[in-house]
């Protein structure tokens, strides 16, 4: 048996409100349907709890790698299925003497040739190993931990794939067929694969001592919307980009909902009065001032220099998906320049993956130097832009604010909220770093509306609440 009966409601509410911290929506019906699953599936298989609790808490495909990566702390495998996993008689994790004692050589050819098997059973049990041989870091009670980051950097798997290349030709016969049905990419995927076995592993045997609860909350990567703009890796952000067009669909739901609400208008004092006079002065029937029906205009000003330039080129995209709901919609982007690129989001929807780098290479954004300069920016687009906001323009400005100890311009920036319906910043930086180093994000959200904006998740709320209808 894989993963004991014992403690399983206990195991099964830790990993529904571990699940809950990451901002999955699992209610009381789903947990009850999860535990009538496992009376279902029984504890023999592990990977048959592991499907059987996919398929009744989850909503979205999407949370697969989360709900995984949490999985794997509350049913782990335990350790007597760990061949070679080095523990101490009462099951704690013990760390050897030191990483020479450790026969690395030996574990990479096993690897190897795991490796070329597509063993995932051996796979799991040498994961296993090298965390055992090579992760543990400290020596005092309390201390000790695992790194999955030191034991990867002790193994380095991602050298060996010329020698799985070639083990995989000799069990080809040497035909240069086989290896090109197997390609390297295929054999980089088996090593990442092998990679996010060591990071369980190492997840298991901290939270043997930390707990369970708290790891999952603090080791384990929540899904791609919630993932800090500013920290997000390029993997990441590909991820995002997918989820572009579902958030886009969602938000033009709940747009056109308000905008059917906000047609009806508001109560006209006076026809009302003029009608309850047939009702002895009871008004039984408001007359609304009707609404003229006409959408509002867009306009997006976006810092793409840097660590900004993910959030800003995820908005964009976000923003043309929604560009059926407003009747014009400008998008220009800054570095220390300003340049309208209207015209390459728009292309760039079918294509999003490089947009960032076409902008900078094809739009006139940056002058004799590579550095944020909000000040000279604002002040070119109120010269050579102004006529792109009206009283009828919502104008969303992304970016940190951060001018690298130029001017900030604040003059610009009030000449544009004076011109338009409503000014909105939306800043990655949280609040508590607005007043440190070259920040001016406090004099800005003196004349405009600031307001932090760090995952797509919040993203798609703001979005969803501050755009005009």
């Amino acid at each position: 048996m894989t993963t004991p009966a014992d403690g399983v409601a206990d195991r099964l509410t830790g990993l529904v409100r571990a699940l809950r911290a990451h901002g999955l929506s699992i209610g009381t019906g789903e947990s009850v349907d999860a535990g009538h699953a496992l009376e279902a599936v029984g504890f023999a298989d592990r990977e048959r709890i592991r499907e059987a609790l996919a398929a009744t808490l989850l909503h979205a495909a999407g949370h697969r790698p989360l709900f995984d990566r949490v999985f794997d702390l509350y049913f782990p495998l335990t350790p007597a299925h760990l061949d070679g996993d080095a523990h101490s008689p009462d099951g704690d994790p013990s760390t050897p003497d030191s990483a020479g004692a450790f026969d690395t050589g030996s574990l990479r050819e096993r690897l190897a040739a795991a490796l070329a098997a597509d063993d995932g059973s051996a796979l799991t049990r040498l994961a296993g190993e090298a965390v055992g041989g090579l992760g543990g870091y400290g020596t005092a009670p309390g201390s000790d931990g695992w790194s999955s980051y030191q034991t990867l950097a002790r193994l380095r798997p991602e050298t060996l794939l010329a020698r799985v290349r070639v083990m995989l030709r000799e069990a080809g016969g040497g035909e240069e067929a086989f290896t090109d049905r197997l390609t390297d990419d295929e054999i980089r995927r088996r090593i990442e694969a092998f990679r996010e076995r060591v990071r369980t592993d190492a997840r298991r045997r901290v939270a043997e001592r930390q707990g369970r609860d708290r790891v999952a909350r603090r080791a384990v990567a929540g899904t791609a919307d919630t993932v800090d703009f500013l920290l997000a890796g390029r993997a990441q952000l590909d991820e995002l980009r997918t989820t572009v067009r579902p958030l886009a669909r969602k938000l033009a739901t709940r747009l056109a909902a308000r905008r059917r609400r906000a047609a009806r208008g508001r109560i006209d004092l006076r026809r009302t009065l003029r009608g309850s006079l047939s009702t002895g002065g009871v008004p039984m029937r408001p007359v609304l001032r009707r609404r003229r029906p006409a959408r509002p205009e867009l306009v997006l000003l976006c810092d793409v220099s840097g660590s900004v330039a993910g959030f800003a080129s995820f908005t964009m995209l976000l923003v043309q998906a929604l560009h059926d709901q407003f009747s014009r919609v400008r998008v220009f982007a800054f570095v220390n320049r300003v340049d309208e690129v209207t015209d390459l989001i728009a292309r760039g929807a079918a294509d999003p993956t490089g947009l960032g780098a076409r902008i900078l290479e094809e739009a006139v954004v940056t002058g004799w130097h590579g550095q944020s300069d909000y000040g000279t920016a604002l002040g070119e687009f109120v010269e050579r832009y102004a006529d792109a906001v009206g009283p009828r323009t919502a104008v969303f400005v992304l970016g940190d604010a951060r001018t690298n100890m130029s001017d900030p311009n604040l003059p610009a920036l009030k000449a544009i909220a004076d011109r338009a319906r409503r000014v909105h910043w939306l800043n990655p930086e949280q609040p508590a770093l607005w007043s440190t180093g070259d920040s001016v994000a406090l004099a800005y959200a003196e004349l405009v509306d600031m307001r932090p904006c760090r995952d797509a998740r919040q993203l798609g709320a703001l979005i969803g609440r501050l755009l005009p209808v």
